[in-house]
């Protein structure tokens, strides 16, 4: 199959005090991580990158630097990362049979899970990347903060991206969901909601979303090693 990885880094960073997907990592923006690592991949056919307004043309310009062998395109992503992917599913051409969607703020991910993670996409069939919940997690009032329910650990993933489908069928759950108005926090729920069976893929690597200020220091860290 041939592939288009979608890169959603349309963050404004609130958290941080700047736009996160710029920040300096090691040497390279953080979202040139994911740009780099996708256009080095002969699987992966095009790369669209969603990103705010005013970011579009530096982001071009660091595609054009990271990944001038790859067909590139970025398009502006909308105000919730469900329309920023939507918004980059309509810029992936007919030629890519399957499309892979990450976060531009986790540039830790590694190649051999984006492949494990492939190969395990077919009709009717997703995948995405996730690691065991080792935490307890509990259930609770929102407004009481009361304890209602103990969730069953050894049941629990903590998804992360890419997550991976065939581009027809992320399409069509994309469709359905703005069609009945329905808002998800990532592309497997669309896809599960759609009857599209949806396997889990341990991550092996430190796959963390970079959220906080400390998600910096630590990125940089690992990264630098």
């Amino acid at each position: 199959m041939k592939w288009a990885a979608v890169i959603v880094a349309a963050g404004r960073g609130t958290r941080l005090g700047a736009p996160k997907q710029f920040l300096e990592l090691a040497g390279t923006p953080m979202v040139g991580w994911s740009i780099e690592k996708f256009a080095s991949m002969p699987e992966v056919a095009e790369i669209v990158v969603a990103t705010e307004a005013d970011s579009m043309e530096p982001m071009r310009g660091l595609c054009e630097r990271l990944a001038a062998e790859r067909s590139w395109r970025v398009v502006q992503g909308g105000a919730t990362r469900q329309q920023s992917v939507y918004q980059g599913l309509s810029a992936v051409s007919d030629r890519c049979d399957a499309v892979l969607v990450h976060d531009g703020a986790r540039p830790l991910v590694v190649l051999d899970d984006v492949r494990a993670g492939m190969r395990e996409v077919r009709v009717g069939r997703a995948a995405l990347l996730a690691s065991p919940v080792v935490d307890t997690v509990k259930a609770v009032d929102a407004e009481s903060l009361q304890v209602i329910e103990t969730l069953e650990r050894s049941r629990l993933w903590a998804a992360q991206t890419p997550q991976f489908a065939r581009t027809a069928e992320l399409r069509a759950a994309h469709e359905a969901a703005r069609r009945d108005g329905v808002e998800a926090t990532d592309d497997a729920a669309l896809l599960e909601r759609a009857g599209v069976a949806v396997l889990v893929v341990p991550s092996t690597s430190e796959n963390f979303k970079v959220t906080l200020p400390a998600d910096v220091a630590r990125a940089r860290t690992l990264l630098h090693k």
